[in-house]
């Protein structure tokens, strides 16, 4: 058993588009139209096979309040993998990314929490060095 797609979604398929490739980095996978809306997937550019995110619509009316609760209590709804938090922090700064968490220790890894500008909290995290 592998990890194939997760879902994440999203208020603006295109929007989400934009900000996950142009700001984020990732690279659009599949765009397949399915009426008003797309079998829309990005996908690591260190890892092009691996898994999928899916910027899945967010019209299921379900979705709403359980995004807000999430964003209430502060709590990302995916998290990503980085190299150096610190890094990608200064960098999406100067993109105008806005962080609700800024680069943070909390042990075993540095996190940093942004903001998605598509209705989500994105949990950055890196490992930390051993000495």
């Amino acid at each position: 058993m592998r990890i194939n797609l997760v879902s994440v979604f999203v208020d603006d398929q295109r929007a989400a588009l934009a900000f996950y490739t142009d700001v984020l980095g990732f690279e659009k996978k599949h765009d397949i139209p399915l009426g008003e809306a797309s079998w829309l997937t990005v996908v690591s550019p260190e890892a092009p096979d691996g898994p999928e995110l899916l910027l899945e619509p967010a019209g299921h009316p379900a979705v709403k309040p359980y995004r807000d609760a999430l964003g209430e209590d502060g709590i990302p709804l995916v998290q990503f993998a980085v190299d150096d938090v610190e890094a990608e922090h200064a960098r999406l700064t100067a993109l105008g990314v806005v962080f609700t968490q800024p680069p943070t220790d909390v042990g075993m890894v540095m996190m940093a929490v942004l903001d998605d500008t598509c209705g989500n909290l994105v949990q950055l995290v890196s490992p930390k060095s051993v000495a």
